[in-house]
């Protein structure tokens, strides 16, 4: 039976969705797998991502091709994924997790403390530079964009002190050996839904049910607390929130984090629930932001 997975077209992305026809293959040897490339607006698009909406540009044309039934499953790094999902979509698996956290490259750099004053750092991200900025006031950003190896360049090459890089790609790559500093959770909170790949289908496709085997429950619930969060808040993919939940026994522990920009103002709360009640964490951990103010510092974001 023929079977195609959607995949953009990048060196990360495509090993991503290697991966997952690998598993997939392994589990269903009937099918006959294909990976077809998408570009996608994310892809082609020149300028910031917020200067272009930001929401969906690295998914909707995946998204397309399975409503339009040119692809039977989509591959997508879930912190791309818009929270509001076509009602003909569904997630299917969240397969185990990677390395949550964001890296520092750049050369003659082990940790943060070495960058020097003023440094200018490479990312786009209002997250990263929202807790990089209370942690380090006096370093300056550039929104560069590109695939990693590109984005690593710049920095080797002096165009900037460093970039951030979240780990969980470069580890897919087996560019272990390019990470110059890890950043801890407590420095860097993740993006919601960082390190964790979402595999969407149509919600009647036939074989919805096999590839659900790949999912992994203590991930899945994870992110869907993450999710929920950034959807209570209203805030979209590019806006500067952080998650990060992680399975503790039969509970669900949530960080959640809202951030000026500039640093001046960093709202960071944790809450605890049972792991079957992902989405009422997140609302609650959102609720909670809420009463410290994140409405101000996203209202304009």
């Amino acid at each position: 039976m023929k079977f195609v997975i959607g995949s953009r077209g990048s060196k990360l992305a495509l090993t991503q969705t290697h991966w997952v026809r690998d598993r997939l293959q392994t589990l269903e040897p009937d099918l006959d797998i294909e990976v077809a490339e998408i570009r996608t607006t994310g892809d082609t698009a020149k300028g910031s991502l917020r200067s272009f909406g930001g929401a969906g540009v690295f998914t909707k044309e995946l998204e397309r091709a399975l409503l339009d039934g040119r692809v039977d499953l989509a591959v997508h790094s879930l912190k791309d994924l818009p929270t509001d999902v076509h009602p003909d979509l569904a997630l299917v698996a969240a397969p185990e997790r990677e390395d949550v956290r964001d890296t520092l490259i750049g050369p003659n750099l082990t940790a943060l403390d070495d960058l020097p004053q003023g440094a200018l750092i490479g990312t786009g991200s209002l997250r990263r530079q929202a807790q990089l900025k209370a942690l380090r006031p006096d370093l300056s950003f550039a929104d560069i964009r590109g695939n990693l190896d590109t984005r690593i360049d710049k920095a080797m090459r002096g165009e900037c002190d460093a970039v951030v890089l979240a780990a969980a790609g470069l580890h897919r790559l087996g560019w272990h050996g390019r990470i110059s500093a890890y950043l801890t959770t407590d420095e860097i909170l993740p993006a919601p839904g960082q390190a964790a790949l979402g595999l969407q289908m149509r919600a009647d496709h036939p074989l919805r049910d096999r590839v659900a085997f790949l999912d992994d429950p203590a991930t899945a619930a994870a992110v869907r607390a993450e999710r929920q969060l950034l959807q209570t808040l209203r805030a979209g993919c590019h806006a500067p929130v952080g998650a990060w939940g992680r399975s503790q026994g039969d509970d669900l522990i949530l960080d959640g984090l809202v951030g000026d920009p500039e640093g001046t103002r960093i709202l960071r709360a944790s809450l605890r629930a049972p792991l079957a009640a992902a989405v009422d964490l997140g609302q609650a951990l959102a609720a909670e932001l809420r009463e410290r103010g994140a409405d101000d510092l996203l209202q304009d974001r």
